[in-house]
């Protein structure tokens, strides 16, 4: 039998790989690192505290620890017990985090003293914990512990609890979505998953032993130990990538030599700037960047301060699917940035091996059956729909969801990503935007991303977003912008929109337009637009003009 169970890699890793760094982190303000040897011993040492304190096969535990060496080897630990690693992102807001959490019924809380408090305060959703589990001593505190690590790692005690063997079905983790249209939906992973995305990110995009990740997002640093690279954790707050400090985030690439780098477009926009203001050069070899359609302009600038033959990969996919297309940055800004600056869409590049996407004609129900999905033809907008081995078979607790979002094939199964795109001649897939974010008008279906486009080439958008404002079939299209400078004389703006509007036949049905100060975004990325948030505001401030 195969052990698809990534937690249990980490022992074979640290066994190669042994006085190797496997982690370096920031420590009551000083850098520290740890071998994977030490990694494994941490893990392991948890593994038999964790198992003493009750956690078994099945459990539901939700880990609201800091990125650290905590964890990273909590989470390694959780699976080689046999615990399904509950992740939600905090910064979504009390709302929804108490919602996600009441939905999702944890068993154990394992957390830093904040969170243990948070859980006793907010106490309805957490009323199915049997156990809390404190990391960190803390005076208020008076339930089970996980003391810190300290410099005593050699001094741990080993445990020799058997390690739990996966199946390619057997539940991981439930990891929640940003929530982009709608509210977070927890999304259950396999081992079978993080295998085939540990064996993509290995064999496509050349991950590996020798290698140095410094990752924008903590959970990818399991992937780059268990490949056997270096993770450094940044010292930023994953919450919050735009806001990242660009000369602590450098510090640390200059400081570890980092050759690979996962994260947000936001966090690359800040660095790239920094970068070339400060005439910086990175010896990053390779970065990935999604989460977000990525401007050629910022592929450019990063092109610039990278080592010269270094690489730059958007892949595309959600939390339900990832990643399941990708493209090279030197092929964007050859062939199709130009492209979409003229209104084509975003281009994500071919599917990846083993995944097979499709385009068919968007359907608002459910789809029960695959035969009676109808598929496009190349060059056709549609429904964007997915399956292979990195695609998802289930929202958590979520049937509705569950019965609107796939499609049976047989034996197998199709995702609906939920985005409309299309193929090109030469098997490219292309994104137009949300399905949710269509506007219908009485002439037609307007798309975000291809109308947007031609908007954000005006010298003074940062960035727009298209809305519709009425009932849809008879909806008026309003483009908000959002500046990257204070203006005084907003109607010469509105007057050169409307000519960059009436100069394209995608956006000539476009005469309303509105400036924002700031557009509400995902807390993941701090990329993806909350377009329903903006119509909102659109329909109140129409309403005013009218």
């Amino acid at each position: 039998m195969i052990d698809y169970n990534i937690g249990n890699v980490l022992e074979q890793v640290a066994q190669k790989l042994k006085d190797k760094r496997g982690l370096a982190a920031l420590r009551k303000g000083v850098w520290r690192s740890w071998s994977f040897q030490e990694l494994s011993a941490i893990a392991n040492n948890y593994v038999g505290e964790l198992h003493d304190l009750g956690i078994k096969k099945g459990d539901r535990v939700m880990l609201m620890v800091r990125p650290s060496v905590e964890f990273i080897c909590l989470t390694f630990s959780l699976f080689q017990l046999g615990a399904v690693v509950i992740l939600i992102d905090p910064g979504m807001g009390y709302r929804n985090l108490l919602r996600c959490i009441g939905a999702v019924r944890p068993d154990v809380l394992i957390g830093i003293p904040k969170a243990i408090y948070f859980s006793k305060i907010f106490y309805k959703p957490f009323v199915s914990l049997r156990t809390r589990i404190c990391v960190g001593r803390s005076l208020l505190w008076r339930g089970p512990c996980l003391d810190g690590i300290d410099d005593s790692v050699t001094k741990l005690e080993r445990s020799d609890l058997p390690h739990f063997k996966a199946d390619v079905d057997d539940l991981a983790a439930i990891i929640f979505t940003t929530g982009s249209t709608g509210p977070p939906k927890g999304v259950q992973y396999t081992h079978g998953i993080f295998h085939a995305q540990l064996e993509l990110i290995r064999d496509y995009f050349g991950i590996g032993e020798g290698d140095v990740d410094q990752p924008g997002f903590p959970l990818f640093g399991l992937f780059s130990i268990a490949l056997g690279a270096t993770a450094v954790i940044p010292d930023m707050d994953p919450t919050r990538p735009a806001k990242v400090n660009p000369e602590k985030f450098v510090k640390s690439i200059l400081e570890y030599g980092v050759t690979y780098s996962f994260g947000s477009p936001a966090i690359w926009n800040v660095v790239s700037r920094y970068c070339l203001e400060s005439g910086i050069k990175l010896p990053v070899k390779k970065i990935l960047m999604a989460g977000a359609p990525v401007p050629g302009t910022l592929t450019q600038r990063l092109q610039q301060v990278m080592v010269d033959d270094g690489e730059i990969f958007t892949p595309y996919g959600a939390t339900e699917s990832l990643p399941i297309a990708a493209i090279e940055g030197r092929e964007v800004v050859s062939e199709t940035w130009p492209q979409t600056q003229q209104g084509r869409g975003t281009c994500v590049g071919r599917p990846l091996p083993g995944i097979t996407i499709k385009v068919i004609t968007p359907c608002d129900g459910p789809l029960f059956e695959w035969e009676k999905a109808v598929e496009l033809r190349t060059g056709e907008i549609g429904e964007i729909v997915v399956k292979g081995a990195v695609v998802t078979r289930a929202y958590d607790s979520n049937t509705h969801e569950n019965v609107h979002s796939k499609i049976t094939d047989g034996q197998t199964f199709w995702h609906r990503m939920g985005d409309m795109g299309y193929f090109d001649e030469l098997g490219r897939l292309w994104f137009c935007g949300r399905k949710a974010h269509r506007v219908f008008t009485n002439l037609g279906i307007l798309y975000t991303i291809p109308c947007e486009a031609i908007f954000n080439e005006h010298p003074l958008v940062f960035r727009s977003a298209l809305v519709g404002v009425g009932k849809k079939g008879k909806q008026r299209p309003v483009l908000i912008v959002e500046l990257n400078q204070k203006i005084r004389n907003q109607e010469m703006l509105f007057q050169q929109l409307k000519a960059l509007a009436t100069a394209n036949t995608l956006t000539q049905e476009i005469e309303s337009f509105l400036v924002h100060p700031g557009f509400p975004v995902d807390i993941r990325h701090n990329a993806k637009i909350f377009r329903e948030q903006l119509a909102l505001w659109a329909r109140r401030k129409v309403r005013c003009h009218d």
